[in-house]
């Protein structure tokens, strides 16, 4: 961003001080993507794009105003109907907003690279595209295959009336494969998905061309394969398919605006209560469970520097030991429960305000082997990848169905793979029977490229982090194919 954006984003908020503004914040927002995709051997995309602008919140009085645009030569102008649509808001006002304090800051963070995408060239990325299409085709059987790339780069000026000027520069990579083998009476898919905050070294870094040849393998594997057995089973869940189980039961149920009704209309609210914090404490898993917030971690699609409301990154504990003990929040909620902005308040692009969105929400490491893990399990299973999912609006309920299930017998793993494996329960109960989460060594980091939320939509990118994990006695069935 130029000198010519920091004296206009500066002037902008000395505008709205001036016209009797008790706060107020911008946020330029300039987002440039990069989309390639391969399917079944042909190049049928190769697009690039660019959104610029931003977008103003105001306050008067505990009443918020927002105006958004994509004109920054006229960014007064935004102000002043920011400052009108706070003013009007105040006729029907129930309650003040009160936000939590922060200290102003000034400061230019950019994600950690040595090989920028967008500097990298197109033959050097389509070569890699090719070479994991040609792999997934290696395996007799493969019916169709496709290998996406996106690569994003945001680069955001935040300032606000208390004398912030913040810069950050984010970079990310999004990448996926599929295989999709057919036969005469079945069709399976095999994924491989991830979104990382970096460079393209830790595109280079993920193997692709190696998982190309085994989810080629493994779809036609799945077609040949028999119906997840159904019942009470132990089970062992991979960090491909923990992040969503992380995502949905954890991540959303704990965002503080969620618990107090704002998503009532679109996604639901939340089993979690604010009186879970003091007078009602909540016993949200075993002592294997502790899981946190982690703005700070490397490599995560959740991390930065600040939020958009100028809130340092932070990584808080949300279950410690099984016991639920924070919200992520943002500015505007946090004072409600007695807490501290978590720096959890986000917006997916200069159009929309910023929300309570969650950063990168982990399950930290245990300490058993995969061996041990699986060593524990007298008949059982592994399982891998999500293939789809549901839960309710208060985020109790849920069934996932994943794309593989490994069998294990006398604590070893049979060799034997079923497909179509699903499994459900409700949230507290499911944590409660975890007994086992893996080291260090096996932990992973996985990103999620489209976390929904808000009223109008905004389309976030997120990592979790996790080890295979053991849950016993868990409800499994087999997914309904037809």
């Amino acid at each position: 961003m130029t000198d010519q954006i920091k004296q206009s984003v500066q002037a902008a908020m000395a505008h709205a001080t001036s016209l009797g503004a008790d706060f107020a914040d911008i946020r330029v927002k300039d987002i440039r993507t990069e989309a390639l995709r391969v399917e079944n051997s042909k190049v049928v995309k190769a697009s690039t794009e660019r959104s610029l602008g931003f977008g103003v919140r105001l306050y008067i009085n505990g009443a918020m105003g927002f105006a958004a645009s994509n004109d920054l030569l006229n960014i007064n102008q935004a102000v002043e109907e920011a400052l009108a649509t706070a003013k009007a808001s105040l006729a029907l006002l129930k309650e003040k907003a009160v936000l939590d304090k922060k200290s102003p800051a000034t400061a230019h963070y950019r994600t950690p690279m040595v090989q920028d995408p967008f500097e990298t060239s197109l033959e050097e990325k389509l070569s890699l595209m090719m070479l994991c299409d040609s792999n997934m085709r290696l395996t007799y059987g493969v019916s169709r295959t496709y290998v996406n790339f996106v690569f994003r780069k945001d680069d955001v000026v935040f300032a606000d009336t208390d004398g912030s000027y913040i810069v950050q520069n984010f970079c990310q990579s999004d990448v996926s494969l599929a295989s999709i083998a057919i036969s005469d009476t079945d069709t399976q898919r095999r994924n491989y998905c991830n979104v990382i905050r970096g460079g393209f070294e830790d595109v280079l870094a993920l193997n692709l061309p190696e998982r190309a040849l085994t989810i080629g393998r493994e779809a036609v594997d799945l077609v040949n394969a028999e119906n997840c057995p159904s019942g009470e089973f132990d089970v062992i869940i991979t960090p491909r398919q923990m992040f969503l189980q992380i995502h949905e039961s954890v991540g959303h149920p704990t965002e503080l605006d969620r618990v107090l009704g704002s998503e009532a209309a679109f996604a639901g609210r939340s089993f979690v209560e604010p009186e879970n914090l003091s007078a009602k404490p909540l016993t949200y898993g075993s002592e294997h469970v502790t899981l946190v917030a982690d703005a700070t971690c490397p490599k995560g699609v959740g991390t930065f520097a600040y939020d958009d409301e100028g809130v340092p990154a932070q990584n808080i504990t949300l279950v410690d030991k099984g016991r639920f003990v924070a919200f992520q929040t943002s500015r505007d909620n946090a004072p409600k429960v007695g807490a501290n902005s978590s720096g959890a308040g986000l917006s997916d692009g200069w159009k929309n305000l910023p929300i309570v969105r969650m950063t990168n929400i982990n399950l930290l490491p245990g300490d058993l082997t995969m061996e041990e893990l699986v060593s524990g399990i007298e008949y059982g299973f592994i399982f891998d990848e999500n293939k789809s999912w549901s839960i309710d609006d208060l985020r109790v309920n849920f069934q996932f169905a994943c794309e593989l299930a490994r069998e294990i017998k006398d604590g070893r793993l049979t060799g034997r793979i079923f497909k179509n494996p699903i499994y459900s329960g409700k949230t507290t109960e499911f944590w409660a029977s975890c007994d086992g989460v893996g080291n260090a060594d096996i932990w992973e980091l996985v990103g999620v490229p489209n976390c929904g939320k808000g009223q109008p939509m905004q389309v976030m990118r997120v990592s979790h982090g996790s080890s295979p994990t053991r849950f016993r006695k868990v409800k499994v069935g087999v997914e309904d194919v037809k």
